[in-house]
């Protein structure tokens, strides 16, 4: 009568175990793509971008965008955007996603 319990108690933890799996590679998959497709920025560069608070709180709007494909456009990631252009001539020509990614990776 225990038997069968016990089985499916670890029938169902291995599944939640693939299920985790399959969510740290989909993850993963998303950080190296993130990682990939950044701007290559010198690092005084990087290090006045990662602290610019403009930047910093277009962290949530950047997410909705790259999460929904472009669909999602939150005013934050506007203002990051444009703050991008302005202060980092790579970054004039970069689309779209290719900055929101790098505001994720920052």
């Amino acid at each position: 009568m225990r038997s069968p319990l016990i089985a499916a108690t670890l029938g169902l933890l291995l599944l939640a175990d693939i299920a985790q799996a399959q969510t740290l590679v989909a993850t993963s998959n998303i950080i190296v793509r993130a990682s990939g497709r950044t701007i290559d920025f010198t690092s005084d560069t990087t290090t006045s971008i990662r602290d610019s608070k403009i930047v910093r709180d277009a962290h949530d709007d950047a997410a909705s965008f790259v999460a929904t494909k472009g669909e999602i456009r939150g005013a934050q990631l506007e203002a990051a955007f444009d703050t991008l252009r302005t202060r980092v001539p790579e970054a004039r020509d970069a689309s779209d996603q290719t900055l929101a990614e790098a505001i994720l990776a920052l």
